[in-house]
């Protein structure tokens, strides 16, 4: 894997990963991470991605990894980055994934930069915050109304709250725990750095979360599909029937008994449909 850093606005770089060298003609797949995660496309799909002649292309956040920081960030200006990395890289049209918090990051992209994204993937997506007809935090565990709730109060207000010794409880059930004992026990080798750096990534995520998005996902032209478990507590299933309900291209496939960690189970299945799109 190509690792390098892009410049992507004066003076800010972002840490960039690429499975395929330069000028390859596999169809660009960009990795988005959940929270909080450095940006190391997903090992548990690199086979499947292989079986589907496919590149994967992503970045470490700003704040986390080697990418500085970019203070007031938003989903859209996420999806300038990500067009600043693809311009770099000389691609064209790609396709976006994305996992957890990084579920709501493709959708900012195909909101923005329109017709260059040619399809998504979204599992586990958060919704826009304060969207009609959502409660947003229902059904949400403790913990990420603590993060969350004070994320919408604004940076300094979540800054505090981590500075407190705030330790987030994703309230583990015996099905995650065993399930991690697979391949997607990656989460845990790309989360552990990520929260031993300092918290400022994961911080101005949660802030992104729950301010204005910048795009309005009811704009997205590309295929869209979206994957959650119906006992997701992390980012609650109803956050997916909204965005299927308000996105006009978009599939929702619930699966009954996943949460959020073991909905990434079913990524290949999603990645199957992403590949019969581009």
């Amino acid at each position: 894997m190509i690792q390098l850093d892009v410049e992507v606005a004066a003076g800010r770089t972002l840490h960039v990963y690429d499975t395929a060298p330069a000028g390859s003609e596999l169809p660009p797949v960009l990795w988005h991470h959940g929270t909080p995660n450095l940006g190391s496309p997903p090992e548990p799909l690199f086979a499947a991605a292989g079986r589907l002649g496919l590149r994967w292309v992503s970045f470490d956040r700003p704040g986390y990894g080697r990418s500085a920081l970019a203070p007031g960030r938003t989903v859209a200006s996420l999806a300038a980055d990500a067009a600043a990395v693809a311009d770099t890289l000389g691609i064209g049209r790609f396709a976006v994934v994305g996992y957890s918090g990084g579920g709501t990051y493709p959708l900012g992209c195909a909101a923005v930069l329109r017709d260059r994204v040619q399809a998504v993937l979204s599992l586990a997506g958060i919704a826009p915050y304060g969207a009609d007809g959502l409660d947003w935090f229902a059904g949400m565990v403790p913990s990420g109304v603590a993060a969350l709730g004070t994320a919408a109060a604004g940076r300094e207000a979540r800054a505090a709250l981590q500075e407190s010794g705030f330790a987030y409880d994703c309230e583990f059930t015996a099905a995650d725990l065993a399930f991690f004992e697979g391949s997607w026990g990656w989460l845990g080798k790309m989360g552990e750095p990520a929260l031993a750096a300092d918290p400022y990534g994961q911080i101005d995520d949660d802030v992104s979360y729950t301010h204005a998005w910048g795009c309005d996902p009811g704009t997205i032209s590309a295929p869209v599909l979206l994957l959650h478990g119906a006992a997701d507590r992390i980012v609650p299933a109803s956050h997916g029937t909204w965005l299927a309900a308000h996105c006009p291209t978009a599939e929702l496939r619930l699966r009954a008994d996943d949460s959020h960690f073991t909905i990434t189970g079913h990524a290949e299945e999603g990645l199957d449909w992403l590949r019969r799109q581009i």
